[in-house]
């Protein structure tokens, strides 16, 4: 799976927060840890979604087992404010970072939060999960829309 940015690829950049619906989803992470504490264990290669694969989570919703990537959606998402992702910008002010090292990402050369906020995004990146029952007021201040 190899995407360019969009300012000199033909394919956009990627949505490291996609749902698995989303046309071309890949699943790129795996949530481990505990409910109050989950973090994110990258995949060597991420695998496309497929009914074979959600069905291995069956009684669990897909996004609080997996991080999926898709294709950035930009004015289809409510995050997207036409010319950046907002997520990407209030996860780097709102949430603290989680790692000093550069997490084992192979999104990363075509990642929207990458290409847009840098080292600051990845370096919180482990601590999202798409679906959290459990989330801090922090996550919930940066999930917010505007």
């Amino acid at each position: 799976m190899s995407y360019s940015n969009n300012s000199g690829g033909a394919e956009p950049c990627l949505c490291p927060s996609a749902q698995p619906s989303m046309p071309d989803a890949h699943v790129f992470g795996i949530v481990i840890g505990s409910e109050a504490n989950p973090e994110v264990a990258w995949l060597e290669e991420p695998l496309p979604v497929s009914e074979e694969l959600l069905a291995k989570v069956a009684g669990a919703e897909p996004q609080q087992v997996f991080r999926v990537t898709a294709p950035c959606q930009e004015s289809l998402c409510v995050h997207y404010d036409g010319a950046k992702c907002q997520l990407a910008v209030r996860i780097v002010q709102i949430l603290p970072a989680v790692t000093e090292a550069l997490p084992p990402c192979r999104l990363r050369a075509s990642c929207r939060w990458y290409l847009q906020e840098g080292r600051p995004a990845c370096l919180r990146c482990p601590q999202v999960i798409t679906h959290n029952y459990q989330p801090s007021e922090q996550v919930l201040q940066a999930a917010r829309p505007a």
